[in-house]
């Protein structure tokens, strides 16, 4: 294997200028997100003192995703997703521009950043769908996890430099600054999608409501590879999540240095950033399903000995291969979602991988918590490693579509039970944008535009 070959796959961003200009304005939008994360952390602890309100602010960007998702998914899928998104960004850009003036005024409640924060969230939830069915209608089919894995590592750098560039601006400049220039990279997201074509769904529409919604999941349970590939991530996440034991394993371990906790938390990134930057192999092998497998199983034998060892270089050891095993899972199970799918239930499937995703974590550390509680930090730890493993032990062996490779052929109507997966397939070349209906006009979008990524 050529070593160009090794590194991250950037064929996507020679073929498709769509794409690159996209990925621009996603990079630059999450970049500005996550200066806003930290600010309100910063704002709300500077404003309460208080552990419970900051542990408000988790609790205010969680809910709106969880209670709007699945609906917003189906509305995603009977309408142009390209304008769903350009409204969720502008909404989030105006809740930015909105928190911005507050941190400039000051003497406003900590209830109404919340509530703004709240607000942002559910215009998140609404543009996530959205974003959703982009990377699989820009691109060719085998290109499709090389556009997933740029997203990935784009995203894991910004998360890296997001917070460091908040601390500064915050420094210097204070709140108000911060939040300003998060409101002015939704303005580079928006840029990246207008030049988009209509995305109006392929197939049968959602029916509306309710009735879309549980198409979606009827979908879901149906479909054995994307339904194994979702219970993979809840296996991993839920059973073996470390984040919060961290300080508390720091304490019991290594004396509780603050120096060794800060590399603890990084090492699960640095990890993540090197596997991502070396996926060539993996999204070139177009064998999603057992390399997910593999992942979360790594993940999982890897967190268990970080649970026993005693040498923090050998932990940190640990920690950086799970962080590696765990990039490369989340690729493959977004790979498996784009691709198996059914465009026309796009929209809900990514709105459930998305509720996975933020509300796995959550459960994850509470888990971890309260296990702690009742022994201790190794000992949560050794145990949820030990039954993430034996988790996607079972889901491989109940799914052998899922063995198998579950990579990117055509989805089949028979593997849902959904009305849509009944629908015929689309007549649109691989990697080419279908053409929109002419009642779909490809001008601008309504005023009322749309969601960061």
């Amino acid at each position: 294997m050529s070593l160009g070959r090794t590194f991250l796959d950037v064929r996507p961003l020679r073929t498709s200028p769509l794409f690159r200009r996209l990925l621009i304005g996603r990079t630059v939008s999450v970049l500005g997100s996550f200066m806003t994360m930290v600010t309100v952390m910063y704002q709300v602890w500077d404003m309460t003192h208080s552990a419970v309100w900051s542990g408000a602010v988790g609790l205010a960007q969680a809910l709106p995703m969880v209670g709007f998702g699945l609906f917003a998914g189906a509305w995603v899928d009977r309408v142009d997703r390209r304008r769903v998104y350009l409204l969720g960004t502008v909404g989030q850009a105006v809740c930015s521009l909105l928190l911005a003036v507050q941190g400039f005024t000051g003497h406003v409640p900590v209830a109404v950043v919340l509530g703004l924060v709240a607000v942002q969230s559910a215009f998140g939830a609404v543009g996530a769908p959205a974003a959703g069915v982009f990377v699989p209608r820009l691109l060719p089919k085998d290109q499709v996890a090389a556009g997933l894995a740029l997203n990935q590592v784009t995203g894991q750098a910004m998360m890296l430099l997001g917070p460091a560039v908040a601390g500064v601006v915050l420094g210097w400049w204070g709140i108000g600054v911060c939040y300003l220039l998060d409101a002015l990279s939704f303005g580079v997201s928006f840029y990246g999608a207008f030049g988009l074509p209509a995305l109006p769904p392929e197939g049968e529409k959602s029916r509306p409501g309710l009735h879309g919604v549980l198409d979606g999941l009827r979908f879901l349970t149906g479909h054995r590879v994307v339904r194994g590939a979702l219970l993979t991530d809840l296996a991993a996440t839920v059973l073996a999540m470390p984040a919060s034991l961290f300080p508390l394993v720091n304490a019991e371990r290594f004396g509780g240095d603050p120096h060794t906790l800060g590399l603890f938390l990084s090492a699960l990134a640095v990890g993540g950033v090197a596997a991502t930057a070396f996926s060539g192999p993996v999204t070139r092998l177009a064998r999603p399903g057992p390399v997910m497998l593999c992942a979360s199983a790594t993940w999982g034998v890897a967190l268990a000995l970080f649970g026993v060892t005693t040498d923090a270089w050998t932990g940190l050891g640990m920690l950086i291969l799970a962080g590696a095993a765990d990039a490369v899972a989340v690729l493959s199970r977004t790979t498996i979602v784009q691709t198996r799918t059914p465009d026309a239930l796009l929209g809900r499937v990514t709105a459930a991988e998305t509720i996975v995703g933020q509300a796995g974590p959550h459960l994850g550390n509470l888990r971890a918590g309260v296990v702690a509680g009742w022994t201790s930090g190794a000992t949560a730890l050794v145990t949820g490693g030990l039954l993430c493993l034996l988790a996607v032990a079972g889901v491989g062996a109940t799914t052998p579509e899922l063995r198998r490779g579950g990579g990117t052929e055509e989805p089949s109507a028979s593997e849902g039970t959904a009305p849509e997966a009944d629908a015929p397939p689309s007549t649109a070349k691989p990697g080419t944008l279908s053409a929109s209906p002419a009642t779909e006009p490809d001008g601008p979008p309504p005023t009322t535009a749309a969601a960061g990524p």
